[in-house]
């Protein structure tokens, strides 16, 4: 359905500012989160399922979301994980044979507040030069100071501990039983396209929720553990980064993605610290320090961990940074088949530069259980 009249809608940032556009559809309310935006051309659903942008405000760059609808399949997690959407135009027509309904259908059945008519070239701008921080969009537009009061009792994001909101209650399965190795994964915010790549290297996959004690994750009797990606601050993650040490006291093979490869350094002693607006997007630019190649990556993080520490670290190599800002980007153990990136290499969207580091997991622990039968 397109709406002829559409109620005005705005968005007010943690600083005052206000940017104006219009209700997508006919919800109506408020929703407050972080604002952030994310850069990538395709694969909005993905980004609005996808666990690790729980409670965030989601700024589209690309000027027009909708256009080819959703698709049944092309989901990150079993929800919406956005808190609201943010977009300058917004397609109510889709034109794609493959999809299942419109995106309008898909907000309306995920109850999403979205709105457009957004000047998101000038949000996006302001944002970069002033910080992610937090918002609430909303089509009560003469309650300004009623919605700033709101707002100051939103939490920051900066010490959040958000994976509990995300992770799975109760361990579950995925991929072959009968496969040829085994993993024990902690979901702190997992992505399904993960699980699919793992299944596809013959992994059968325990799942396990985000305090899950070490006891648990090793009585599956693991070829090899990973840890998932996810969303809010990773120091307050303290059960996670216990159980990461226990890990790491076996030698197993251990694989962390995002939020996993901060918690992997923190149970290295490293630190993390919030990003000024973070890395959101499926293009960013990605140097591997071992092979000297680069790589085009799909990114989403608003944290990262000390570069000095990571250097200075005697059991820690840096194997892959950021172009842009030189933000460490990949770390592997000398002494242990353990390592982790700040990007996805499962992308879900983005491009498949990264997708050999699946295969490098998988090498880790052919390699460890040759190394068990010797």
């Amino acid at each position: 359905m397109k709406y002829t009249t559409r109620k005005p809608a705005l968005i007010l940032l943690a600083d005052g500012t206000i940017f104006h556009g219009k209700a997508v559809g006919g919800k109506e309310g408020s929703a407050f989160g972080e604002v952030c935006f994310n850069t990538g051309m395709t694969g909005y659903q993905e980004i609005f399922t996808d666990p690790s942008y729980y409670g965030q405000l989601m700024v589209t760059t690309n000027a027009h979301i909708g256009n080819y609808g959703t698709q049944e399949d092309e989901v990150e997690s079993n929800s919406v994980k956005i808190a609201g959407l943010i977009c300058r135009n917004f397609s109510y027509n889709m034109s794609r044979p493959a999809a299942n309904e419109t995106l309008e259908k898909f907000l309306e059945q995920n109850n999403l507040l979205a709105i457009s008519d957004v000047d998101t070239r000038a949000l996006v701008s302001y944002i970069r030069d002033n910080g992610a921080m937090n918002a609430v969009i909303s089509t009560d537009v003469d309650n300004i100071e009623g919605l700033k009061k709101q707002l100051a009792d939103v939490p920051n994001m900066n010490g959040l501990e958000l994976a509990s909101k995300v992770s799975t209650k109760e361990p579950y399965f995925f991929g072959n039983e009968n496969a040829t190795y085994k993993v024990s994964a902690l979901d702190i915010g997992i992505k399904k396209n993960i699980l699919r790549n793992l299944a596809e290297r013959d992994c059968y996959i325990k799942v396990f929720p985000y305090n899950a004690p070490f006891e648990d994750l090793q009585s599956f009797e693991p070829d090899g553990y990973f840890l998932s990606n996810g969303p809010g601050d990773p120091e307050p993650l303290k059960e996670a980064i216990e159980t990461t040490k226990q890990i790491l006291a076996t030698n197993a093979p251990l694989f962390g993605i995002c939020l996993g490869h901060q918690v992997l350094a923190l149970a290295n002693g490293i630190s993390t610290y919030k990003m000024h607006h973070g890395h959101r997007g499926i293009n960013h630019p990605i140097l591997n320090l071992v092979t000297g190649k680069g790589e085009i990556t799909s990114q989403n993080h608003g944290f990262a961990i000390n570069r000095e520490e990571t250097e200075s670290h005697s059991e820690i190599e840096i194997t892959h940074t950021h172009l842009n800002d030189n933000t460490v980007a990949g770390i592997k153990m000398k002494n242990k088949p353990v390592f982790s990136v700040q990007y996805h290499p499962e992308a879900s969207p983005g491009p498949h530069d990264a997708t050999y580091l699946f295969d490098d997991f998988i090498k880790n622990i052919k390699e460890s259980s040759l190394k068990k039968v010797h």
